[in-house]
């Protein structure tokens, strides 16, 4: 919450009576804008750049905005994707409403409503008639009281970029909740009139001058957070839900938005390492990603994708012993410290790991920051945004990918199930590499149903082979873990450990080595059901060409 001067908390009212209401709400405005989060060093630098002089269709105007953030005591509004604002412009205030579009389908889309009103009183009703009924509805239920506000300093131009009109705004200010307090130095980027691309377009170009990084978080989601004193949440990935009838080329516009708002959604999340899930669902995301990429690459390669999928992998490799470390402390060594809590050494052996837990997770904050990851970022969001996968594309590939999506998919997940049955034969005598082998190609098929299973008419098969494909991967991931535990194990050796630690260590390796007996049936009972499962999607043959990624 913030300081008490600006405590003026508006009751729940009642809800007005509904001839007071419009019959339908006009269409719902817009903002559709990019983020750009730069280091205060370069901003200034940044903003008197040759670009935006190129660009500029104006000199500018610099603005002092205060603006005051409120919710219910419980949060609802956050709850919901909704901030609510008062805006002071001058001798002016303005009440704002914003909603969260779907991040899946259009990640830099935002709602957005605006009244004048009298002062930084928190009284949404100017804005109330505007709002669809939902909103109304919240409004009218929560007793809003003032939760932070923000002081910015913001530098506005309107720019000119490939027939598109966008307004650029360079924020310096801070976020105040109470005695709490976080910058702000970032960049928006808003597109006014025309093709959401040249907002990819500007970013790019400035990320040559200057490291930046994209961002979906907006000043109300940190400043939520902030005044709850909470790392900004993860997010898991989004169920896609693809129409029957779409093209190929609109399934991937799909998959792959739905991937970009995933991985962005998560980066902050990941580059604070308060909460280890950030980590966690930034490696989804990439994995995601490296999965779809490699579905198009046989279909339309070209350099770009190519750069896209070295920049995920790259990314992907800095952020696993991160995420191998959190799961050695806070999985395994509590597990193994419940079972044997006077076990000598325990104690010795995890302030050695979280020593290297912290290497690891410095390590994944740099390469986080790092200008490598900001331009993958936003050379993914451009190739998403412009369909990169067309550029290259012969008349062959552009049949495919103009075709429905069904006669891609089906195919595909008939080849990627054939060859998880081919490398599971005789299950219960693999070796450990036969093993990973099978969990990556689990893995890539588990990646086939999550992007197009929902293409196919469903119902309870499908919902039987994604439980059962899902509890195989599941067990397959717990068994690698297991099996990869002694290389955690081999870096603690190294250290200089004390008899009773390295004893502990020993018992490190016999929990794991037990754990893989007692796992051993389950396994292969998920593997049975799965080979079992009937399959819920028809191979029906490519129009044009069906790749074999």
């Amino acid at each position: 919450m913030i300081s008490s001067d600006l405590r003026s908390p508006t009751p729940a009212r009642e809800s007005a009576p509904s001839s007071a209401l419009p019959a339908a709400p006009p269409s719902v405005p817009t903002e559709v804008e990019l983020k750009l989060l730069a280091d205060p060093d370069d901003l200034a630098r940044l903003m008197d750049s040759p670009l935006i002089q190129a660009l500029a269709r104006n000199k500018g105007r610099v603005r002092h905005l205060t603006s005051v953030y409120y919710d219910s005591a419980e949060g609802r509004l956050a709850e919901a994707g909704v901030a609510f604002r008062i805006r002071k412009l001058g001798r002016h205030f303005v009440a704002t409403a914003k909603r969260e579009q779907a991040r899946d389908a259009r990640p830099l889309a935002r709602d957005e409503w605006e009244a004048p009103v009298a002062g930084l009183t928190g009284d949404p009703s100017p804005l109330l008639p505007q709002l669809p009924d939902d909103l109304q509805a919240l409004f009218e239920t929560v007793a809003l009281e003032p939760v932070f506000r923000t002081i910015v300093r913001r530098h506005t131009q309107r720019l000119s970029v490939s027939g598109s009109d966008l307004e650029i705004a360079f924020d310096r200010g801070v976020i105040e909740a109470d005695a709490r307090s976080a910058p702000i130095c970032e960049i928006e980027i808003e597109l006014k009139r025309g093709d959401p691309a040249t907002l990819f377009e500007v970013a790019a170009r400035l990320a040559e001058i200057a490291p930046l990084r994209p961002s979906l978080h907006s000043k109300a989601e940190r400043g939520a957070a902030l005044a709850r004193n909470l790392p900004l949440p993860s997010h898991r990935a989004p169920r896609l839900r693809l129409e029957a009838g779409l093209s190929l080329d609109d399934a991937l516009s799909a998959i792959l938005r739905s991937i970009f708002g995933h991985l962005l959604a998560n980066q902050a999340a990941a580059e604070e390492l308060r909460d280890p899930e950030g980590v966690h669902q930034m490696r989804v995301a990439l994995r995601r990603l490296r999965a779809a990429l490699a579905l198009i690459a046989p279909l339309a390669p070209s350099p770009a994708l190519e750069t896209l999928r070295a920049d995920a992998r790259w990314l992907a490799s800095a952020l696993g012993p991160a995420r191998n470390w959190d799961l050695f402390l806070l999985e395994l060594l509590p597990a193994i410290t419940n079972a044997a809590p006077t076990l000598v050494g325990l104690t010795e052996l995890a302030e050695a790991a979280v020593a290297r837990r912290a290497a690891a997770h410095q390590n994944a904050g740099e390469a986080l920051a790092a200008q490598r990851t900001g331009r993958f970022a936003i050379s993914l969001g451009a190739w998403v945004e412009n369909r990169g996968w067309r550029t290259d594309a012969g008349a062959q590939t552009l049949e495919t990918l103009d075709a429905p999506a069904l006669a891609f998919a089906g195919p595909l997940l008939a080849r990627r199930h054939r060859r998880v049955i081919r490398r599971g034969r005789h299950f219960a005598r693999l070796s450990s590499p036969a093993r990973h082998a099978l969990r990556l190609a689990v893995k890539k098929l588990r990646y086939s149903v999550d992007f197009f299973l929902s293409l196919e008419a469903g119902g309870k098969s499908s919902r039987r082979f994604v439980r059962r494909l899902g509890r195989l991967q599941e067990l397959l991931g717990t068994f690698n873990d297991m099996t990869t535990t002694p290389e955690r194990t081999a870096e603690l050796a190294a250290s200089a450990l004390s008899p009773g630690a390295q004893s502990a260590l020993g018992a490190v390796i016999g929990w794991q080595a037990r754990g893989l007996v007692d796992l051993e049936p389950e396994l292969r009972a998920a593997w049975r059901a799965f080979r079992r499962a009937e399959t819920p999607w028809s191979a029906r043959p490519s129009p044009a060409i069906a790749p074999s990624p």
